[in-house]
């Protein structure tokens, strides 16, 4: 990890920093109320695209050569990684190649379009994905931008953090985010050992995609066969570089469940008048059902997203 420092975080930030919101931290006194906790939500769900993906795929695309952006860049991703590597290499004025599952949300899929992203569609199997990217990578000579598991994508995702704990008066007991392939959390874990090493990060997932957990528990890195959550953001396995820093720098990783996840949710849209994604809620649902553990202390909650397909949330209200 020696390529990880503080100094590494700050140039990365400073890349970027032209390029994207320094998004709010905003509290609710409801909340806080249920939760008999203080908590400051960042809320990446006002970034660019939507995430705090704009942060890695930013950070990565543009410590490419002149060389590599002639050719372009390719990845695979569900939604966020696609629209954020496609508004990133507009930005670039290069092309971008994204690999997408034909079960991705279409509000993610017309993102991606509206950036000028050249979609491919694909089973939605991590090995369609990878193997399709793959051809393309082959055929155009372009660059790989992995979702999470690379140096300057991790370095991307710990601005948000940085921001957290820069931008708050407060001295946080905890720092949760969501865990997927883990370049938030790795980032964030990252940010919180330079700047704020007393406080304690914790990793929130939901139990239909819980590799992250059973690996933390485990001491080795374990895959997810089968997936089943809502969180559609958070179906992918963790990334070695990911766990490797999770295993060193992360002081837990807790599970909630897709009925828990939406009440969560739910409140976030009722009390705050925000629009969260459901990868967004799981961390906020960590903290209501582990109340015992989160009582009277300061939390900052990492809101990763507000991508939510309106379409089929609309379309349910009807039946």
């Amino acid at each position: 990890m020696s390529e990880f420092n503080l100094q590494s975080i700050q140039e990365a930030e400073d890349r970027i920093k032209s390029f994207i919101h320094r998004t709010a931290i905003l509290k609710s006194d409801s909340i806080n109320d249920i939760a008999e906790a203080k908590i400051f939500f960042k809320c990446e769900n006002f970034q660019k695209i939507g995430a705090f993906k704009m942060r890695g795929a930013l950070n990565a695309i543009m410590q490419l050569s002149e060389k590599e952006k002639s050719n372009g860049v390719v990845t695979h991703s569900s939604g966020n990684h696609a629209q954020a590597v496609a508004l990133a290499a507009k930005m670039a004025g290069i092309k971008a190649y994204i690999v997408m599952p034909n079960t991705a949300p279409k509000i993610k899929v017309k993102g991606v379009e509206s950036y000028g992203g050249i979609i491919h569609f694909c089973e939605p199997t991590l090995e369609a994905r990878e193997s399709n990217m793959e051809k393309i990578q082959k055929a155009k000579n372009c660059t790989f931008i992995p979702p999470f598991n690379h140096k300057d994508v991790i370095l991307g995702q710990a601005t948000a953090a940085k921001e957290l704990l820069e931008d708050s008066e407060e001295s946080y007991d905890y720092i949760l985010c969501p865990v997927g392939g883990g370049g938030l959390l790795a980032g964030t874990a990252l940010a919180v050992k330079y700047l704020s090493p007393n406080t304690k990060v914790i990793a929130a997932e939901p139990e239909g995609a819980n590799d992250a957990f059973r690996s933390f528990k485990a001491k080795k890195k374990l895959n997810n066969e089968k997936v089943n959550t809502i969180c559609d953001g958070l179906l992918t396995n963790l990334g070695d570089l990911n766990y490797e820093i999770m295993m060193k720098l992360v002081n837990d990783v807790i599970t909630v469940s897709d009925d828990q996840i939406i009440e969560a949710m739910r409140l976030i849209w009722e009390r705050m008048k925000i629009i969260i994604e459901p990868s967004c809620a799981v961390p906020l649902a960590v903290v209501l059902n582990n109340r015992e553990l989160f009582k009277g202390k300061k939390v900052g909650i990492i809101l990763s997203g507000g991508n939510v397909d309106l379409d089929t949330f609309f379309a349910a209200l009807k039946t």
